[in-house]
């Protein structure tokens, strides 16, 4: 019976991976009711604390991107790389990282790829060089943000064992900093130069090169407003922080349990809910964002499509987990034993078939934590959830070849050839050999 649900659990997946948007968590309701109502399997438990940070998250981006602060990050990038075209394979990918990094969304990537393209080209630069580098770079800016939905997933999930975020970022922030540094060598060199590419030289001929529009300068009430709420956003961040490395920071406070007062703290997670919403309300009233645009703009779409995966992914692998909890745990076990690390390859494998760092967390990660693997291993092999890149079908990859109007970045004649292949995988695996090392230093 094991084997027919891993093969439903499998398909669900699949096939709400290739149908995109929403369609991982509507074909996971579908694979719920196959398992709990028809094959009688534990109904589990969607992994609400993380739902609900990642919801205030969203929230506080949201208003952000509606006051022009995501626009004003933007401006910031543009201007760090056009002082030094000369070096964009390195500046592009890092300048990208992070503005991930300090954004918590993969989505400011796309109003950089085409400036990306436009001042690689114009320095005689082949662009699959920083194109295929940034969108690489990206993934590991997401994961190493305090605020992105992957990492708060993971602080969800590990704060049992009293992981800190500051614990975390000291490890995965430096680790994939470097890999990326790495990664960048990779494509140092990569492909023909502009001027022997055939099919460069051939899109110029035919006039099918286009440039790029100046940026307009915004006024200065615009601009206050983008600074503001920017700025704002970040010293919720910093609080974040904070409180995480000192916890006697967060409010205590007294109740009611079984008919005797308690005393509890406040854990982190609501903590994260609260600052973040109270942020997205004073941007609000301070920097005017409006709510029918926070509510329309692209990160609060993107955040609602994560939401609603996440939830139905995370709660039919629970249920999955719950109902083969002794044999997947033994199989597992076994199959790691004296070799804990290639539970990595676990992560890894996973993002390739679910598109998304976050709903990897909450699928693998709590079977990590039954397998009683050590917080300090976890962390260190967290980056591994990058390798959704493997299929060039995520939405970046995507617009990465359709922003380079040379023709250099491509998907490649036997689909995993493209350009983020190789990049990818050098920089992925360094980042968790890296993190490895980091833990086992310190």
């Amino acid at each position: 019976m094991l084997w027919i649900e891993l093969i439903i659990f499998l398909a669900i997946i699949i096939i709400g991976a290739r149908i995109g948007g929403i369609a991982m968590g509507t074909m996971a309701g579908i694979g719920l009711v196959i398992f709990i109502f028809v094959l009688k399997l534990p109904v589990g438990s969607p992994p609400v604390i993380v739902l609900g940070m990642i919801l205030a998250v969203i929230t506080a981006l949201s208003t952000m991107e509606a006051a022009g602060g995501l626009d004003f990050l933007v401006g910031m990038a543009e201007k760090i790389m056009r002082k030094r075209p000369q070096n964009i394979t390195f500046v592009a990918p890092l300048v990208t990282y992070i503005l991930v990094l300090a954004s918590g969304t993969q989505h400011v990537i796309y109003a950089l790829l085409p400036i990306i393209a436009e001042i690689s080209r114009k320095s005689g630069i082949r662009p699959e060089r920083p194109m295929s580098m940034s969108v690489i770079a990206a993934m590991q800016g997401l994961v190493s943000s305090p605020i992105s939905a992957s990492t708060v997933a993971m602080i969800g999930i590990l704060s049992v064992m009293g992981v800190s975020l500051p614990q975390m970022l000291l490890v995965i922030i430096p680790s994939t900093l470097i890999a990326v540094v790495i990664g960048s060598i990779t494509v140092l060199k990569k492909g023909k130069e502009l001027a022997d590419d055939p099919i460069y030289q051939q899109r110029l001929k035919d006039g099918k090169i286009i440039a790029l529009e100046a940026t307009k300068t915004p006024d200065k009430k615009t601009l206050k407003n983008a600074k503001g709420s920017t700025f704002m956003f970040f010293f919720a961040i910093i609080m974040i922080v904070i409180i995480g490395m000192f916890p006697e920071l967060r409010p205590s406070y007294e109740w009611m349990v079984d008919g005797k007062l308690t005393e509890d703290q406040i854990g982190m997670g609501p903590a994260i809910m609260i600052i973040m919403l109270a942020i997205g309300g004073l941007i609000m009233v301070i920097f005017k964002a409006k709510a029918s645009k926070a509510v329309g703009g692209s990160i609060m779409k993107s955040g609602v499509v994560a939401l609603i995966s996440i939830l139905g992914i995370a709660w039919l692998g629970s249920s999955f987990f719950e109902g083969n909890r002794l044999v997947i745990v033994e199989s597992i076990s076994q199959a790691i034993e004296g070799y804990q690390w290639v539970f990595g390859f676990g992560l890894f494998t996973l993002s390739i078939m679910l598109f998304s760092q976050a709903a990897t967390v909450v699928t693998l990660m709590p079977v990590g934590l039954a397998l009683g693997l050590d917080a300090e291993l976890l962390i260190a092999l967290y980056p591994a959830v990058n390798g959704y890149f493997v299929l060039p079908t995520y939405g970046t990859i995507l617009a990465a070849i359709s922003f380079d109007q040379t023709g250099t970045t491509k998907i490649g004649n036997r689909l995993v050839n493209h350009s983020f292949m190789v990049p990818g995988l050098v920089t992925t695996f360094s980042a968790v050999i890296i993190a490895l090392l980091i833990t086992y230093i310190t």
